[in-house]
């Protein structure tokens, strides 16, 4: 089975696929004090929570934009299963096309999110992947990518507005009953998910102008679901397009 771990800045998401089937999944926080020994432990504690023998883990992959998480993570796994991981970055093939000005300079995690969306979906799409930051991509018919747009992710614009306003309070993310509410924390609630509905929805547009043509929308990621719900474009919410997206470069990288 192949193990598939997603670095983020926020939360490290593993996965196990047995051929093209996610088996398990797991979300744990990234930590870059963690050392190897420790994410060994997370793991070894995973597979024994889920039944999973090490031994059945013949291969891993893994993409991150946490470089100091990238080799105690890669020496966890090697602990544990006795494998090697693959690690998205140049000179990995993906069969994604990416026209920017600095290719190399690619989040591994977009490249494996728009690889996944593509295998899943077909082009041309819009991407967003809605965590620490907000990042909206387009990949053509042809599997291209040709850029983006990156904007605070909803997590940073709340503690950006709770930390510098003393009277605000901290809120969960919920959309109120309606855009014009009527006390604080609801008014937060409607700036900060019906305002991010409307940048999307926005963006969207926006994109389509650019490239001259409506497309399929994927977004992934923690509010991806929240997001879908309140824009006004329709939006398929995949929280699995990342890891599907590793096995797919995997299988390609093995052959």
């Amino acid at each position: 089975m192949l193990l598939t771990a997603d670095v983020g800045n926020t939360n490290i998401k593993f996965g196990i696929y047995d051929g093209d089937v996610l088996k398990f999944k797991l979300r744990v926080s990234t930590d870059t004090a963690k050392t190897s020994d420790e994410f060994a432990v997370e793991l070894y504690t995973f597979f024994q929570i889920y039944g999973i023998s090490a031994d059945s883990i013949d291969s891993s992959i893994i993409s991150s934009v946490v470089p100091k998480i990238t080799s105690p993570l890669r020496d966890a796994i090697e602990t544990i299963s006795g494998v090697k991981s693959l690690v998205v970055g140049p000179g990995i093939k993906s069969g994604l096309n990416i026209k920017i000005d600095n290719p190399e300079k690619l989040g591994a995690d977009i490249v494996a999110g728009c690889v996944g969306a593509y295998e899943k979906y077909g082009g041309p799409f819009i991407m967003i992947f809605m965590g620490t930051a907000t990042v909206i991509v387009y990949v053509d018919e042809n599997k291209t990518y040709l850029g983006g747009a990156i904007a605070p992710g909803m997590g940073i614009s709340l503690d950006a507005l709770t930390s510098k306003g003393a009277l605000l309070p901290s809120i969960d993310f919920k959309a109120p009953e309606k855009v014009i509410s009527t006390n604080t924390s609801d008014c937060m609630r409607s700036g900060i998910m019906f305002g991010t509905a409307c940048m999307l929805d926005g963006m969207i547009d926006r994109f389509y102008e650019q490239v001259g043509k409506k497309c399929k929308v994927i977004a992934t990621g923690g509010f991806s679901q929240l997001m879908a719900e309140n824009c006004t474009h329709r939006i398929i919410a995949d929280e699995n397009v990342i890891l599907d997206g590793l096995n797919y470069i995997y299988k390609k990288n093995s052959r």
